[in-house]
């Protein structure tokens, strides 16, 4: 007799090309900033929330942190308030930061959550308010050497991670927006910053002790030589992202500062992917090329992975 060929057998060896990744993650813990345009287009919105949950029951511990400046700009707009930035951030005054909070938590949470929880009971959303996740100090910035007050911007001083790790431990999905409270136990009136969310991923991440940080972004990864060159450079360790750091472009700069800091404070590896390619995350996680730039502490551990 000769053997039926199956048609379904190249699913079966894609599956199993998986299974050293799915042992190798299994019961660990995957920070992904969700943003660019995985967050408005509506394709990769669900195509997120599906890798999202499959990680979840692959065994992962999936923790979701997200910005909205898009969502944040439409909404001022919408109100005839300007969106002002110095150096790459939103100055954040007392009007413009009741906006970021309700677009944040009310508006882009809230569509995330839905996403998710159409595969099941599994996501809960929260800011870094709550439960004292994230505390912050007022954040400003240099131009030209003079020192720019940036409003309601903060940097994040302090995680307490107990309500997520309480999520994570009862098999939830936990989805941050990227909001802190003030660390100042002086100041009246509960006052809140608007943090970066590759900042506070990267944070969270470390609090975390996660295995890897991902950041979802608009572009390949991180280019060798743009724009001469469109080559992605696959991996780098921390020092060789250090020295590059002064020659990134602008919007890059806060990405690859968050991996840098991850690395550099106990999470395994920080990945930069491409956030238009459907089904990113699992194409990074669980395939033996990858694609994006993955950055690995200094001494790395065996290689791309």
């Amino acid at each position: 007799m000769t053997t039926r060929k199956h048609t379904a057998l190249p699913k079966a060896q894609i599956l199993i090309e998986a299974l050293p990744w799915l042992t190798r993650h299994h019961g660990k813990t995957v920070v992904i900033k969700f943003g660019g345009n995985a967050m408005v287009d509506e394709d990769l919105k669900a195509a997120f929330a599906q890798d999202v949950v499959f990680l979840r029951h692959a065994g992962l511990r999936p923790v979701v942190v997200h910005g909205g400046g898009p969502q944040i700009s439409a909404q001022l707009e919408k109100l005839g308030l300007t969106s002002e930035f110095k150096a790459g951030l939103r100055v954040t005054t007392p009007e413009t930061m009741d906006v970021v909070r309700m677009v944040l938590a009310g508006q882009v949470q809230r569509e995330l959550v839905g996403l998710l929880n159409q595969h099941g009971p599994l996501a809960v959303g929260m800011t870094g308010e709550d439960a004292h996740t994230m505390s912050a100090v007022k954040r400003y910035t240099e131009i030209d050497g003079e020192r720019v007050d940036l409003g309601r911007v903060g940097d994040v001083t302090a995680i307490d991670t107990g309500a997520i790790q309480a999520l994570l431990d009862d098999g939830r999905i936990p989805v941050v927006s990227s909001i802190a409270r003030s660390a100042d136990p002086s100041e009246k009136g509960g006052q809140v910053f608007n943090i970066n969310a590759d900042t506070a991923a990267a944070a969270l991440a470390a609090a975390l002790g996660a295995e890897t940080l991902m950041v979802l972004t608009d572009v390949e990864g991180l280019y060798a030589d743009w724009p001469n060159s469109d080559d992605v450079i696959s991996q780098l360790t921390a020092s060789e992202l250090e020295k590059l750091l002064p020659e990134l472009a602008s919007g890059m700069v806060p990405k690859m500062e968050g991996c840098l800091y991850a690395v550099r404070n106990g999470v395994n590896t920080a990945r930069v992917i491409d956030g238009r390619v459907q089904h990113s995350i699992l194409l990074e996680i669980f395939t033996d090329e990858g694609i994006g730039t993955m950055v690995v502490p200094d001494a790395p551990q065996g290689g791309r992975k």
